[in-house]
């Protein structure tokens, strides 16, 4: 079954696709949120909320790329929740970072790195590296042009790049501002 075909039963339908839809998403919009927010229980109140508001709003969809849509609303959602919190610090952070037990993607390194850049920066790549989505993809996700992306997204990665090779990804002597 296609996105498309999905996603028109899900605009028209009721629960039965709701769970459908939980099951084929679930776990990737979990991923997404966590790699954002740096904080699994956090990403799962942002999922819970990005599945109950699309339930709701489910008739004003179009039904014709669910996958793009519910990414949108967790990214929406992800950064409101980030605007909730004022200022932290990344050995909170740390502390309340994913379980290895529940996300073995990606290292210890990899995500202190990734903690370093801005949400922004995580989301984008985030979405090219783990979930493999196109530019074209994430423009309609980040509202940009796919060549502004580009750009990002090389700029992200030589400072992600450069927080690995530097060793830099351990060091937290100040507070960041997310």
């Amino acid at each position: 079954m296609s996105d498309t075909d999905l996603g028109q039963r899900f605009a028209a339908g009721g629960e039965d696709e709701l769970e459908e839809v939980i099951n084929l998403y679930g776990e990737k919009l979990l991923r997404y949120a966590t790699a954002i927010l740096c904080d699994y229980h956090e990403a799962e109140n942002v999922v819970q909320d990005v599945f109950l508001s699309a339930y709701q709003n489910r008739k004003a969809f179009d039904g014709k790329n669910l996958s793009a849509w519910l990414y949108k609303i967790t990214y929406n959602r992800s950064l409101n929740q980030l605007k909730k919190r004022r200022i932290l610090c990344f050995s909170e952070i740390r502390a309340q970072a994913v379980s290895p037990i529940d996300d073995t993607s990606l290292s210890d390194e990899t995500l202190c790195a990734l903690r370093r850049l801005k949400p922004k920066e995580r989301a984008l790549l985030y979405g090219r590296i783990m979930e493999e989505l196109s530019y074209e993809e994430l423009s309609q996700l980040l509202g940009c042009s796919p060549t502004a992306l580009r750009k990002r997204y090389e700029r992200a990665k030589n400072k992600l790049a450069a927080y690995l090779t530097a060793g830099q990804y351990g060091k937290e002597t100040k507070h960041e501002y997310i």
